[in-house]
C-alpha cells in the first residue's frame, strides 16, 4: 500500500474496511482542523432521520438533510458549504470547501432561497481527536487518506462516498470497495 497523505484540513479520512469502531464503520470524515493538540472533522456519509427544519425551529419548511458529524457534542450543529463570499467567518478547508461561519447569515440566506441545498451540508455532532490520538490511529492504519474534492464532498450521494473515496485512491484500494464488513462471516 502506498504512503498516505498526512492528515490536515481538507483531507478525507476513509475508514479502512475492517475498522470495527461502531461510530466509524465505513465512514469518510472531512478533516476541518488538525493540530498536534487535537483534530476536528465531520463524518460525511451518515444521514440522520431528522431534517434541518426539525432541528432549527426558525427554518420551518426547509427540509435539508442532516448528517451525523460524529459522536462528540451531539447537541451542536455544524455545516460545510461553498459560500465563502456570502457566509461571514467561514473557514477555508480546501478545494472550494468551507467550514462554519455566521449561522444567522446562513438562516437568512436559506429563507431568501439564496442557498442551493446541494452546496451546503449540515451535521449534528462532530468527530474529535485529542492530543496525538489521530496520529496513533494513523499508525495503526485505521484510516486511509485522500484529498477532499468538491465533487466527493457535495456531489456524491452520501451512501456512495465511502466507495467513491476508495476509488479515488485507485490501485489496490479499489478492490476494497466490495469487501464485506466482516470477512469472517463469509
Amino acid at each position: 500500500f502506498r504512503n498516505m497523505i498526512e492528515p490536515g484540513p481538507g483531507i478525507l479520512l476513509i475508514a479502512e474496511p475492517f475498522l470495527k469502531d461502531p461510530n466509524f464503520i465505513r465512514t469518510v470524515v472531512l478533516l476541518c482542523e488538525h493540530q498536534n493538540q487535537g483534530s476536528f472533522g465531520l463524518v460525511l456519509n451518515k444521514q440522520i432521520s431528522q431534517t434541518l427544519d426539525e432541528l432549527v425551529t426558525d427554518l420551518e419548511g426547509f427540509r435539508y438533510p442532516v448528517y451525523y458529524g460524529g459522536p462528540v457534542q451531539m447537541n451542536t450543529l455544524h455545516f460545510i458549504h461553498q459560500y465563502p463570499d456570502t457566509i461571514p467567518d467561514a473557514v477555508p478547508v480546501g478545494n472550494d470547501i468551507y467550514w462554519g461561519g455566521n449561522f444567522e447569515s446562513v438562516a437568512a440566506l436559506i429563507k431568501s432561497k439564496r442557498i442551493n441545498p446541494s452546496k451546503i451540508r449540515f451535521f449534528v455532532g462532530y468527530s474529535g481527536w485529542g492530543d496525538g490520538q489521530l496520529a496513533g490511529e494513523m499508525e495503526e492504519k485505521s484510516w486511509l487518506t485522500v484529498s477532499a474534492t468538491r465533487s466527493l464532498v457535495f456531489d456524491t450521494p452520501h451512501d456512495a462516498i465511502w466507495k467513491e473515496s476508495l476509488r479515488h485512491l485507485g490501485g489496490e484500494y479499489e478492490a476494497l470497495v466490495n469487501y464485506p464488513i466482516d470477512p469472517q462471516l463469509n
